[in-house]
């Protein structure tokens, strides 16, 4: 049987030296053969870490599988693959013919695209028998999103009327009327602007039935459903804008892809009834599995007096317990900020105190120098950096309802009756914070500060410190 060959194989491989001490190789390895035989859905959370130690475990039932295998990574996993798990495996033998790109394999083996590029060979009706296996699952729903996502720009209105003619004055008089309505405003904290689907409607109903269009534009038509969202990303200073259109739930707008197929996901997500369905999963194998380095509890800094964040003394508070922080600390500190101007403002206010040592989202900074940054540039190049000396979180990873698409997804969450904030907003705001504290479990000696001040002034803030732990309460700020 493929799972005892598997075991093995990947049992000789360890004693060998070959690839990480996660615990759980074996026992992956196994279950994923086992998916492989069965064809059925399987999900296996583990804990978030930095450098994903599973891979191994996970990429080797799959070379030595006869079944028709699809791996959907991003390109920044495609490239680590190929460098290191791939390479490792070619090393003692396990070796399979590997395809990349959107047109089908020539012969059944191991096939490797990006979300962007799963959704054009799913549209196009060529994936087959081929089963899935995505070794990203907490990024699964927003990289298909992404690849799904459809930016019409004003190249792409101006290819329209040449294509057809006859309709390009009443496209450029519906243009003129929208870019009237979406630039003459305030400039506000974003440049994107929801649209609404009466917005849309003329143009939609302008479109109707007509052939020829251009390929964009025929995915546009097609995703009339109400479960996609329109928004306008604004260029003021250009006096031009673009219009972004995505699925809220991408799973369901690719309707079939599980459907019969073999599924097997590994990731840092938390699972539940309602987030298995949107990822399209219907009884799925389930079996977690974490780590040790969960043991290591982190001196976590969270003061009880902090304001909230939309408190006007925030601003001041925070820039206070940041200058406290960065005193005397020898090594990088990370300051977290989603909130743009808030961030900026926060940048130039700690550079004007501690020089050169400040920077903004660069990823060559000075042994002790501070970085601050955004959540989802941090959880991109946290990998180019050392391990930070001390994380400091001055607002929780929770989604804005300012943001067009967020905003979309509680809206249908509100229309069924549904607890939108503790069923999506705060489960994915603590996915995201445990995957940005990874790097630091890694050093016991790095430190964490949360100086939001709804962790102490809310009542989910409490499942917020359950998602941290282990952790050592830090009662007084001490310099290391």
């Amino acid at each position: 049987m493929l799972e005892a060959q598997a075991h093995l194989r990947l049992k000789q491989l360890l004693k060998q030296g070959g690839g990480s001490s996660w615990p759980h190789h074996l026992t992956l390895t196994r279950l994923v053969a086992r998916s492989l035989r069965r064809g059925d859905h399987s999900l296996f959370p583990v804990s978030a870490t930095v450098d994903r130690p599973w891979l191994l475990g996970l990429l080797l039932p799959v070379l030595m599988a006869n079944h028709p295998v699809l791996l959907v990574a991003s390109e920044a996993l495609q490239r680590r693959l190929l460098q290191r798990e791939l390479m490792l495996l070619a090393e003692v033998g396990l070796r399979r013919p590997l395809w990349q790109g959107i047109n089908p394999p020539h012969e059944p083996g191991l096939w490797m695209v990006s979300p962007a590029e799963l959704v054009q060979i799913w549209r196009s009706g060529n994936l087959g028998e081929y089963q899935l296996v995505c070794a990203e699952a907490e990024e699964l729903e927003e990289l298909l999103r992404q690849g799904q996502a459809i930016r019409l720009t004003p190249k792409d209105w101006d290819q329209l009327g040449r294509a057809k003619p006859e309709l390009a004055q009443t496209l450029l008089v519906f243009h003129e009327r929208l870019s009237r309505q979406l630039l003459n405003r305030p400039i506000g904290r974003s440049p994107s602007v929801a649209i609404a689907a009466e917005q849309e409607a003329p143009l939609r109903l302008l479109l109707q039935g007509v052939e020829g269009l251009p390929e964009l534009w025929q995915h546009w038509c097609k995703s009339d459903s109400q479960q996609w969202t329109s928004w306008a990303i604004t260029e003021p200073q250009l006096l031009q804008w673009s219009l972004e259109r995505q699925p809220l739930k991408p799973l369901e707008s690719l309707n079939g892809l599980l459907l019969q197929r073999g599924a097997i996901l590994v990731g840092s997500l938390m699972p539940h009834g309602k987030r298995l369905q949107d990822l399209g999963l219907r009884e799925p194998v389930l079996v977690p599995l974490h780590t040790p380095e969960r043991q290591t509890a982190i001196p976590l800094y969270a003061p009880r007096l902090q304001a909230l964040p939309n408190s006007p003394l925030f601003p001041e508070q925070l820039l206070s317990q940041c200058r406290r922080l960065v005193l005397g600390q020898t090594g990088l500190s990370v300051v977290l900020v989603d909130d743009n101007p808030l961030r900026q403002w926060l940048t130039s206010a700690l550079a004007a105190e501690f020089g050169r040592r400040v920077d903004h989202e660069q990823t060559a900074p000075e042994s002790n120098g501070v970085i601050c940054c955004s959540w989802s540039w941090w959880l991109a190049h946290h990998q180019q950096l050392p391990a930070p000396g001390q994380l400091i979180v001055g607002l929780l990873p929770i989604a804005s309802l300012e943001d067009p698409l967020t905003a979309a997804r509680v809206n249908d969450l509100r229309q069924q009756g549904r607890d939108w904030f503790r069923e999506l907003l705060l489960p994915e705001a603590i996915e995201k914070l445990q995957r940005g504290l990874a790097p630091l479990r890694v050093r016991e000696a790095g430190r964490l500060a949360m100086l939001d001040g709804r962790l102490r002034g809310r009542g989910w803030g409490q499942r917020v410190l359950e998602a941290l732990e282990p952790f050592e309460p830090l009662e007084r700020l001490l310099p290391f």
